[in-house]
């Protein structure tokens, strides 16, 4: 195998992988790696952002805890995505080192004062978001009562249609919304109202619903408001989890927006993690053992399958064998290569039933949070990044995915 760098036009955010190109899965596992081998795939990327740069009826910032990768954040620019949701100072200095034009909005609601002022002062961020009186007293203190921030009042809006809550952490609650908005329209040059339904929302309805929370919010405090961010939660397509198509949700959020009690120039922003990035890679593990149908491979819990292990999310996979297996899929369960028990996947993943040690599995869609969640616990692990130029498992971005998913939904 013929191995070089890639620079995709980093000039000033180097990768540490090993990264090599090549075309499919099962090249590679004709190779027999002994460490598991990450695949990325920019084309994925770049068509994801192009999407929602195209199609989102207003600005979509990439959420960069899903996958904070430098060659990824350059794939995105080039497509097309200006605006960057950081929740950290290290996810601050990271974006503009990498990509010193972008701007940076600051969206998580608790923030130590260092960060926001290394933020403002230092790395231009004028955006924040909050949602309690007393992070807008720090907001304001830390950029000594500046008069260009916008503020983004986060509430608290239903987690019921997503995969995954996110309704109990941050977002004010009904009865201290009217209190906050408008002391932050007082200190705000721009205000905006911003909240999350969750990760993985599965119908637009998510959306509609937290649109009439935002509406009920503006008329109780009768404020002027310029930004509607509906955040993050667009969904991306895994087994047992297949959404109807992106413009559904685009289309419930637009017609919702332009119902709002808002001035004919307020913005509409989203902030799309998943959605962007879990097409970009997938990773392909050596099977070192089988019990029954419980396969022990070299990545787990404390590596790119994280999701898979603790809150028990489903990827999909591919037996990588030449020729192909004959036998019929069946269920398995993993085990991760540590010594923890909860080293524990238990899936079910879908493979040929005859599946056994030595065989090479490719598991796809884990271009989100697969890699930002890896550790090197028990000193497993591998840093060794493919490219490959052949499509991801599953697109939300395939057009013969779009019209089965529209022909669900119809029925």
């Amino acid at each position: 195998m013929v191995k070089h760098h890639i620079a995709l036009g980093l000039a000033k955010a180097h990768s540490t992988a090993d990264t090599s190109h090549i075309g499919s899965g099962i090249d590679i596992a004709k190779g027999r790696p002994v460490n598991p081998v990450t695949l990325v795939r920019p084309h994925a990327a770049a068509r994801a952002a192009r999407f929602f740069v195209e199609k989102f009826p207003g600005r979509s910032m990439y959420a960069v805890k899903a996958n904070p990768s430098p060659e990824l954040l350059q794939i995105l620019w080039d497509n097309g995505i200006t605006h960057y949701d950081v929740a950290s100072i290290a996810e601050v200095r990271l974006v503009a080192r990498t990509l010193p034009q972008a701007t940076l909005c600051f969206m998580h609601p608790v923030k130590a004062e260092e960060a926001i002022a290394e933020a403002y002062f230092t790395h231009g961020v004028r955006t924040f978001s909050l949602d309690s009186l007393e992070e807008l007293d720090k907001v304001v203190r830390a950029t000594r009562d500046a008069s260009d921030l916008t503020l983004c009042v986060r509430l608290r809006v239903s987690s019921e249609h997503s995969k995954l809550s996110l309704a109990s952490k941050f977002g004010a609650a009904p009865h201290e919304a009217k209190e906050l908005l408008f002391a932050a329209r007082q200190a705000a040059d721009a205000l905006g109202i911003c909240f999350h339904v969750g990760s993985q929302a599965m119908t637009p309805e998510a959306y509609s619903n937290a649109m009439e929370r935002v509406r009920a919010a503006i008329v109780d405090a009768a404020v002027t408001v310029d930004v509607i961010d509906v955040g993050g939660g667009f969904p991306s397509s895994y087994p047992g989890m297949e959404p109807p198509p992106l413009e559904h949700f685009f289309e419930t959020i637009h017609r919702a927006f332009e119902s709002l009690p808002v001035s004919y120039s307020s913005e509409l922003w989203c902030e799309p993690g998943r959605a962007l990035c879990a097409e970009y890679s997938s990773i392909i593990v050596r099977v070192e053992k089988r019990r029954g149908t419980e396969l022990y491979i070299n990545d787990g819990a404390y590596g790119a399958l994280f999701d898979a292990a603790h809150i028990g999310w489903r990827f999909p996979t591919e037996l990588l064998r030449e020729p192909d297996s004959r036998a019929k899929d069946m269920e398995f369960s993993f085990y991760g290569p540590t010594c923890d028990d909860m080293d524990y996947m238990v899936g079910p993943f879908m493979l040929p039933a005859d599946t056994q040690a030595g065989d090479y599995i490719e598991i796809g869609m884990l271009g989100a949070y697969g890699s930002a969640m890896r550790t090197a616990f028990n000193g497993f692990g591998s840093d060794e990044t493919v490219i490959v130029t052949d499509e991801p498992m599953v697109s939300l971005y395939d057009e013969r995915f779009q019209d089965l998913a529209s022909n669900v939904v119809k029925l």
